[in-house]
């Protein structure tokens, strides 16, 4: 099984970027991980960008796939509890499991409808740059977890 994070836009700080890919590549020591980008665009109209990347992110993901959208609204979970959810997923998912984080103004209609279902890090809202590390570093954490390794403490 493969795990995809699934963003819009490419990462712009540098640091950021540097934390992102070590968080990435200790991931990969448990499963096979990519990161995904599809185009930011760019507009003075919030609905019509968010339709043109809605576009761009269906294109990525194949009707096999397990999409998930990281959402302030989804569903809040420990790191515990998420671990367990990502061990359940990654056997019962038939193609990749994709945690979508979204555009500046959010994601359309329709990629809202495509998703499987919606997991919140925060009932805050985050740059999706730190989202991005968050949800990478908890990846790490649930595979920690699973595999008994002292990096989480109760």
């Amino acid at each position: 099984m493969k795990l995809v994070l699934l963003s819009v836009g490419r990462m712009k700080s540098e640091r950021l970027c540097e934390v992102f890919a070590d968080y990435l590549k200790r991931v990969t020591r448990f499963c096979p991980v990519l990161h995904e980008t599809v185009k930011e665009s760019r507009g003075k109209d919030p609905d019509s960008m968010r339709e043109a990347e809605g576009e761009r992110i269906l294109r990525m993901v194949s009707p096999r796939d397990t999409l998930v959208l990281l959402d302030e609204n989804g569903k809040m979970m420990t790191s515990v509890n998420l671990a367990r959810w990502l061990s359940n997923k990654m056997e019962s998912s038939e193609g990749r499991l994709c945690l979508l984080v979204g555009g500046a103004f959010g994601v359309s209609s329709r990629v809202r409808e495509r998703a499987d279902e919606m997991l919140a890090l925060s009932p805050m809202t985050f740059p999706h740059e730190l989202c991005l590390v968050v949800l990478a570093e908890q990846v790490y954490r649930a595979f920690s977890i699973l595999k008994g390794s002292s990096y989480h403490h109760d």
